[in-house]
């Protein structure tokens, strides 16, 4: 394609990517293509994300390996689960080739944009997706960064020529620390990220230092309800020159949300704003996704984009993978995927699922009769496990019948005595009906066993579990 807007950052014209078919990794890769770039990389496995990227004429080659590195390369992009014995890393020091965390080159691709950066514990990326999705329908055609994809793979990512950059801001290795946004998003604030933050204090000092990078004359969005983002609204409130608007369904909020009526997979929202009423359709279930849709209003609206036309353009959007999606339906059974993996997010995605679906238990409550909900549920990291393990127990509580895979690990090594058994235990405290199960293929034949028509099987987790969503399909078709 003929780039056009801001120029490829110095060191990024011919980069290579350690990890290149991650969420985070993959998007900048895949602008960097687009303005023009020589784009290389590495991934562990092939992937529809790497087919995606090499459909824009990047390299991908599958595995790491110093010779997977080009002799002409000017930089390599890296994340902070790269480790630091990784051979194309270590190759890339040895030649003295510039080493950039992706968020700095994210950073310098947002230059010379209107940055919008959306930040929060959870709901990051639906609003992130939400904002892209209304400003592309208005014809603002922004650029955006993602941390999930919109409908296809590789469109988390695009490098549009209207001016604006939506990007997804992230907290857990204090990289949002290097973005200088316009237009700031808090959506919420919680302990979270146990390796890199001990105390819920560490995490307000880093929102804080976030907020404090908006540019002068900028604006703060923030919501009016969740307990953190009100703290932290109060922390920054002397930051001159820095405008605060918050959203929610608290009396006082700049942006008032009046009204959330469910209506099956959708909800229809109406907020009060300067003294006027907008309603409008969000397409994906659940109060926590109303709340996300509204915050993407004001943010665009802090943009510039006219709020009403905004507004109705919201109802364009259609979901992210792994966002309450559905996979499909065999033998009168539906499975749907959830990223959910902190506390908080399972519980907002078990009772959207219940409210949108009106499946429930068989308790003899106003859902019961009405199919049940079963979850196959696998922790992310032995971090997380260790201090939100009992939290997770605690919201599984909320399904007919889980499944408790064995933990994710993701970057992290094992610590001592931290296994899903935590989980497991925290479930039948709360009275939930929880089983361990340590291999996935047994997981399958399980659930696809438990499941009757009517039925709704929900995997969730944030590692590989969305992966066994086809294979339950095909074992209930059988």
């Amino acid at each position: 394609m003929s780039p056009s807007g801001p120029p490829v950052p110095p060191d990024l014209d011919r980069p290579h990517f350690i990890g290149i078919g991650g969420a985070g990794m993959s998007g900048i890769a895949k602008i960097l293509a687009q303005r023009g770039a020589r784009v290389a990389g590495s991934d562990a496995k092939d992937s529809e994300t790497a087919q995606a990227l090499r459909a824009l004429g990047a390299t991908v080659h599958i595995g790491h390996d110093a010779a997977h590195l080009a002799p002409d390369a000017s930089a390599v992009v890296v994340s902070s689960a790269i480790r630091a014995q990784n051979p194309e890393l270590v190759a890339a020091r040895e030649r003295g080739l510039p080493v950039v965390h992706r968020s700095d080159a994210l950073a310098a691709l947002m230059e010379g944009t209107v940055p919008i950066a959306v930040a929060g514990t959870h709901g990051k990326t639906t609003t992130t997706s939400m904002l892209a999705v209304a400003l592309g329908t208005l014809g603002l055609d922004p650029s955006y960064a993602i941390g999930g994809d919109l409908d296809a793979p590789g469109s988390n990512a695009q490098h549009g020529g209207g001016g604006i950059f939506v990007a997804e801001a992230d907290e857990s290795d204090r990289s949002f620390h290097r973005y200088a946004p316009q237009v700031a998003v808090v959506l919420n604030v919680e302990l979270d990220h146990h390796a890199n933050y001990a105390s819920l204090e560490e995490v307000y000092a880093s929102f804080e230092e976030f907020v404090g990078k908006v540019l002068p004359g900028g604006t703060l969005v923030i919501s009016s309800d969740q307990s953190g983002a009100v703290e932290l609204t109060s922390r920054v409130r002397d930051i001159g020159g820095l405008r605060i608007v918050t959203v929610g369904e608290a009396e006082g909020a700049d942006v008032r949300i009046t009204r959330i009526n469910p209506r099956g997979l959708t909800s229809e929202v109406s907020v009060l704003l300067d003294g006027r009423m907008l309603t409008f359709t969000v397409s994906v279930p659940g109060r926590h996704y109303a709340h996300n849709a509204v915050a993407a209003l004001a943010a665009g609206i802090a943009a510039g984009a006219p709020a009403r036309n905004l507004a109705s353009a919201l109802a364009k959007y259609t979901g992210v993978r792994r966002r309450l999606q559905l996979k499909g339906e065999a033998a009168g059974v539906q499975v749907i995927d959830s990223y959910a993996h902190h506390p908080t997010e399972m519980a907002a995605d078990l009772a959207a699922i219940r409210q949108a679906t009106g499946t429930g238990g068989t308790d003899g409550g106003p859902q019961a009769g009405r199919g049940r909900v079963l979850v196959v549920f696998q922790p992310h990291l032995f971090s997380r496990t260790k201090e939100l393990g009992t939290e997770m127990g605690g919201a599984l509580a909320a399904a007919d019948a889980s499944l408790v895979l064995d933990i994710y690990p993701a970057r992290e090594d094992p610590l001592p005595g931290i296994t899903s058994e935590l989980i497991v235990d925290a479930a039948r405290a709360a009275g939930a009906d929880v089983t361990a199960v340590h291999d996935r293929d047994a997981a399958v034949d399980l659930v696809a066993g438990m499941a009757k028509p009517g039925d709704l099987v929900l995997t969730m987790g944030a590692g590989d579990v969305t992966d066994l969503g086809p294979l339950i399909l095909a074992r209930l078709a059988d």
